[in-house]
Order: structure tokens, then sequence, then C-alpha cells
């Protein structure tokens, strides 16, 4: 149990049956009646987010999460086998599962899943990944790094906003949050 005067941003809690990530705290202490701290919520599972208010001290389970290292080893089908990198077990997640993060998964990645009551509750990846440049229009003599960006898709299939001077052949290294350019390798 954790009291709702201990809230932070990131602290998960269970309510009604599923988890919730706290966004955004707030205690707000009235000139007149009790305190009470007011929130904003992320559900995990779904996504969704509102507000809502404690009162101060109020107590509410707190979500117990596990993090486990795993690799990325292979796709069968439509799912996507992970590997556990100390117990050797190995776990399927679909794509609905995985969101968008699809976009930057390559195969021997290492990445942290979040677990709770053994449901994969959110993939975690690296914030920065190095990737080829599989596809993008040849550069010019005289592009330079100011001048603007073209789309390159990269070895996993994702497009990428590259510079100009970026050639096929090249590694990049990518954000995986935005799927922005952060340079060459």
């Amino acid at each position: 149990m954790i009291s709702s005067n201990d809230f932070r941003s990131g602290v998960t809690i269970e309510i009604d049956g599923s988890v919730w990530r706290v966004v955004e705290f707030l205690h707000v202490k009235p000139g007149k009646g009790s305190a009470f701290v007011r929130t904003k919520l992320k559900n995990v599972q779904t996504g969704s987010v509102v507000e809502r208010t404690f009162r101060a001290g109020e107590t509410v389970p707190q979500a117990t999460i596990e993090k486990r290292t795993m690799q990325h080893t292979y796709k069968e089908a439509e799912q996507y086998v992970f590997m556990d990198m100390e117990t050797f077990e190995e776990a399927s997640l679909t794509p609905e599962q995985l969101g968008d993060r699809t976009r930057f998964l390559k195969e021997g990645m290492e990445v942290n899943i979040l677990f709770w009551n053994e449901q994969v509750l959110e993939v975690e990846l690296p914030t920065s990944i190095i990737l080829e440049v599989t596809q993008t229009d040849p550069g010019v003599k005289g592009d330079t790094a100011t001048g603007g960006s073209k789309p390159a898709i990269v070895e996993t299939g994702a497009q990428v906003m590259v510079p100009l001077f970026i050639s096929i052949g090249e590694r990049i290294k990518v954000d995986t949050r935005d799927g922005s350019y952060l340079g060459r390798e």
C-alpha cells in the first residue's frame, strides 16, 4: 500500500483491477477543509488518461511491476519471440502488445519488458539505436547538414527523416521515442 502523500511521477498503483501510472500530481491545501492530492493517471494497459482526486493520506495498493531484460530472438508468423537473458525462458508478444515499437525492433536487440501478474504491460526499447539506411534518394554534391532533410528507409522498415548528405548503406543513430535522426555512426 502507498499513501497518496507519497505519490511521485512514475509511481504505479492498482485501481479497479488495472495498473495506473502517476503522470502528474499536486498536493492542495485549501484554506478551508482538508488537504487532497489531485493527480493525472495513465492506464498502462490501454493508454487512457484520467484525472482523479485522493484525500491526503489515503492509501491505495501499489502495483508491483517486474522489469526483465529480454532479447528479441526471431519473428514467427505474427508473433515476436523474446528470450529472458537470465532464465532463457521465451515469451511471445503480438504486434498489438508492442504497438509502434515494432518500427525499430530488430533481431538480437535487448529490450526491457515490464510484467504485472505475469502479464506484459509495456516494452521499453533503448532510447537510441544504430540502423543502416537501405533506401533513400541519392545525395548531390553541395548538400549540407543544415540544408534540409529527406525521407530514408532503415533496415527495420521504418521511415526516418535524415539530412540530404546521408546515402544508402550508411549507419545512422535514431531516437526510438520519436523516430528522429540523431547523427551518423
